[in-house]
């Protein structure tokens, strides 16, 4: 079963911009979506964003406008660009596949 990785988070100030990536250990060209998705502390997880396989993406309205996402076939990672950052993106940041496991995430932390 492919596993996924995330990584990429850390501590920025507002406004400023991290990358995420989503690294498989084996192919992901078999995902047809793959999402990114979050949760703050003491609220659920959210859905955050999505890209598919043919290069396509959706992104949730909170982030639209300041994030991106893109997915690398070759590489078997999908990336997370967030721009403008806000103190209410803070939380721990994950990517799934319709077929894989949870993953530990990586802990985004907006504040000055």
């Amino acid at each position: 079963q492919v596993q996924l990785v995330e990584s990429g988070g850390g501590l920025v100030q507002p406004g400023g911009s991290l990358r995420l990536s989503c690294a498989a250990s084996g192919s992901i060209f078999s995902f047809v979506v793959m999402d990114w998705y979050r949760q703050a502390p003491g609220k659920e997880r959210e859905w955050v964003a999505q890209s598919t396989r043919v290069g396509g993406w959706r992104l949730a309205d909170a982030v639209r406008g300041r994030f991106t996402v893109s997915r690398d076939n070759a590489k078997n990672t999908v990336y997370l660009q967030m721009n403008s950052l806000k103190p209410e993106d803070t939380g721990v940041y994950y990517c799934k596949a319709p077929t894989t496991e949870w993953g530990q995430g990586t802990q985004v932390t907006v504040s000055s």
